[in-house]
């Protein structure tokens, strides 16, 4: 059976098992055969489901199948109606040196501040610029798309954390803390129960 881990992962961790710097080895054991499905740049946190289901990986990663992924982002400044408004409705960012128009997502301000673990190191602080935290749920995953989209509305992101895929979060969980689910509530969680009746297995097969 495959297996599934929901791990908070830190700011400067990288999310791979090999290669320079602190990776995903350095939070604990895992098995040989599982990787991340998808990735956090070094510089953010937050969650990482980690499976050697390799059907679950395909399904979560192609774009025909958008799922939901919520983002707690901390930005300068206090992001205005219309910047949110613009977020929502989708902006132009560089992928691959081209202009992209990202896909409708959900935006809002977080009230009150999201009870969060402290990062190490924490941001910057600086008196005279105000921040707030704002949530961020898209349906796509480009290379540092969250930070991108801010930057483009005039509110750069100081701190980002991936919060939620579908309804598996990371509530309550301490920084680089592991916990290891069974397949079908994660895939209760993910919405694909319908799969787990029908049989799929890890290699897509019934």
């Amino acid at each position: 059976m495959p297996r599934y881990f929901i791990i908070y992962k830190p700011f400067g961790v990288v999310s791979q098992f090999s290669g320079e710097g602190p990776t995903l080895a350095s939070l604990g054991a895992f098995p040989r055969e599982v990787y991340p499905v998808g990735r956090l740049d070094k510089d953010s946190e937050g969650l990482l489901l980690i499976t050697d289901d390799k059907w679950l990986n395909h399904h979560m990663l192609n774009p025909r199948f958008g799922h939901q992924r919520t983002y707690f982002a901390q930005v300068e400044g206090i992001p205005t109606p219309e910047a949110l408004k613009q977020l929502q409705a989708g902006v132009t960012i560089n992928v691959d040196g081209k202009d992209y128009r990202t896909k409708p997502s959900i935006a809002k301000i977080l009230e009150p501040i999201p009870a969060l673990p402290d990062r190490d190191p924490p941001i910057r602080y600086r008196a005279s610029i105000p921040d707030t935290w704002i949530s961020l749920t898209l349906i796509e995953g480009k290379n540092r798309q969250v930070r991108k989209m801010t930057a483009a509305v005039g509110f750069p992101t100081l701190r980002l954390v991936r919060f939620s895929m579908e309804k598996i979060t990371i509530e309550g969980f301490e920084v680089g803390e592991i916990r290891e689910m069974d397949q079908e509530l994660v895939y209760r969680l993910l919405g694909l129960t319908g799969f787990v009746k029908s049989g799929v297995s890890k290699n897509g097969r019934s």
